[in-house]
C-alpha cells in the first residue's frame, strides 16, 4: 500500500486494527498470463498470447510507455464501459479513432498487451511509436483472479471478462475512487453510524464532515452537542468544573446517540474526550470507529506497526478502533484524503466480515452493555463481576 502525499501532508494507508488487512504487495501468487480470444474465436480461450509472461510484460511496458500516456487520475468513463454481472465483471475499453498497429495494419490481437493482477489492470498497444498505454486503473474496486480473465476485440473495442475474488460484493465501478467508495461502503454499513475518534477535535471534525456529505450520513459533533446541552462549550467547562466533567458530559451525548442510525460524529480530542478514556468506550462502539492517528512515523510500515503496538499492549484508548487512519502531517486540504483513506479500510474491514453491521445492531438493542466484539447472552451485568460463558448466539 502505497504512501499518498497530500500537498506536505503524508497520509499513510489505512488498515484495520481488528481484522488483518492484506497489502497488494503481499499479495501477489495470481499474476496472470492472459487468455485471449479474437471476436471469430471466443471459444478458444485457451490459446495464449505469445509474449512475455504479464510480470514481464508489466516492468515493460512501465519502463516503455511514454509517460504522457500512464493515467493514475480517476478512469475517464469515455473510454470504458463496465458491466457487474455477479460472479464476473465485462468492461469494454475504446480504441482510439485511428491508432493503428505497429506494422500500420488495423490494431488485432497481436498488437494488443493486457496485463490483469489482482488489484490493478493495464492496457497497452504496440503501435507504430512504440507501446502506447490506453487504460489503466492503478487500484481496481475489489480483488480478481488474473488467470481466469479473458479478453478479445470486438470492432474497435477490447472486451474483458474478469472474475472476482467475492462474488457478493457489488462493484459501483471498476476503480477504486471516492464516488466508488461512498456508494459501496455505504451499501455494507447498512445504515450503522460511524465515529470519529483522534486527538484533535478539528481534525475529527473535518474527517467526519468529508465521511458525512461522501455517505449521505448526518455530521453530528460531540462539541458543539456540548456547547447546545449546557451553553458551555468544553474548555470552558473543563475550566470550571475539570476534565472529569467534560468526559462525563460527552460521555452522555454519545449514550443518547447510540441508538441514532446513519451518523457521522466527530469527538473530542485530547485527554477530556471518551475517546481518550479506555475503559469508557461503551458507546463508541455503537458505530464503526475510525481512528485519525497523527503520527511521526516517516513511512508506512513504521506507521502501521506504531497502531499494532498500541493495539497489542493497550497503550492507547484509540487502539480500540475498527479501523486507523494514520496521518504524517495536516493541512486544509487533507480532509478528502484522510476520509477516503478510511473509507477504504472501513471497506476492507466489512467486507472481511459482513455480519459486521447485524452485530453492532444486536449490540445496541442489549444496551450498549461494553461487551463488545463479544456479545454476551441477554441479562448479563457488566458490573456483576462475574465471568459468564461466551455466546455468539445472539448475533
Amino acid at each position: 500500500m502505497a504512501s499518498l502525499s497530500v500537498r506536505g501532508a503524508t497520509l499513510y494507508s489505512a488498515t484495520s486494527l481488528w481484522a488483518p488487512l492484506v497489502s497488494p504487495r503481499c499479495a501477489s501468487p495470481n499474476r496472470s498470463s492472459v487468455r485471449f480470444a479474437d471476436r471469430h474465436s471466443l471459444l478458444c480461450t485457451e490459446t495464449k498470447a505469445n509474449w512475455k509472461s504479464s510480470n514481464s510484460v508489466s516492468k515493460y511496458l512501465r519502463r516503455s510507455v511514454a509517460k504522457s500516456f500512464v493515467c493514475s487520475a480517476a478512469l475517464d468513463t469515455s473510454t470504458h464501459e463496465f458491466f457487474d454481472d455477479g460472479a464476473e465483471l465485462e468492461v469494454r475499453v475504446r480504441i482510439p479513432d485511428g491508432m493503428v498497429g505497429e506494422d500500420h495494419a488495423p490494431v488485432s490481437a497481436r498488437h494488443v498487451n493486457v496485463d490483469s493482477q489482482d488489484t490493478a489492470l493495464f492496457i497497452a498497444v504496440r503501435s507504430p511509436q512504440g507501446p502506447r498505454m490506453i487504460f489503466s486503473a492503478m487500484r481496481l474496486y475489489g480483488r480478481v483472479k488474473p488467470a481466469e480473465t479473458v479478453w478479445y476485440i470486438d470492432d474497435s473495442e477490447i472486451v474483458l471478462s474478469l472474475k472476482k475474488t467475492d462474488d457478493d460484493v457489488k462493484w459501483p465501478s471498476l476503480e477504486e475512487a471516492w464516488a466508488s467508495l461512498t456508494e459501496g461502503v455505504s451499501q455494507l454499513l447498512k445504515g450503522t453510524s460511524v465515529y470519529v475518534v483522534g486527538g484533535s477535535t478539528d481534525i475529527n471534525w473535518a474527517v467526519a464532515k468529508e465521511l458525512a456529505a461522501g455517505l449521505e450520513y448526518v455530521p453530528l459533533q460531540t462539541q458543539q452537542l456540548i456547547q447546545d446541552y449546557i451553553n458551555k462549550s468544553p474548555v470552558e467547562l473543563a475550566a470550571e468544573e475539570g476534565d472529569k466533567s467534560v468526559t462525563e458530559t460527552e460521555s452522555a451525548i454519545l449514550d443518547s446517540l447510540s441508538s441514532h442510525v446513519r451518523c457521522v460524529v466527530s469527538t473530542l480530542g485530547g485527554s477530556p474526550g471518551v475517546g481518550a478514556q479506555l475503559g469508557n468506550w461503551r458507546s463508541l462502539h455503537a458505530g464503526f470507529t475510525v481512528w485519525i492517528n497523527q503520527t511521526t512515523a516517516t513511512d508506512e510500515e513504521t506507521a502501521e506497526q506504531e497502531a499494532a503496538r498500541a493495539k497489542q499492549d493497550g497503550s492507547k484508548a484509540y487502539a480500540q478502533a475498527d479501523v486507523v487512519v494514520a496521518l504524517g502531517g495536516w493541512d486544509e486540504n487533507s480532509a478528502r484524503p484522510a476520509a477516503e483513506g478510511a473509507l477504504r479500510a472501513l471497506k476492507a474491514f466489512l467486507e472481511g466480515d459482513k455480519e459486521l453491521p447485524g452485530k453492532k445492531s444486536m449490540y445496541v438493542r442489549l444496551g450498549c452493555r461494553g461487551d463488545w466484539p463479544d456479545i454476551m447472552p441477554p441479562g448479563w451485568n457488566p458490573l456483576s463481576g462475574k465471568e459468564e460463558a461466551k455466546s455468539t448466539a445472539y448475533y
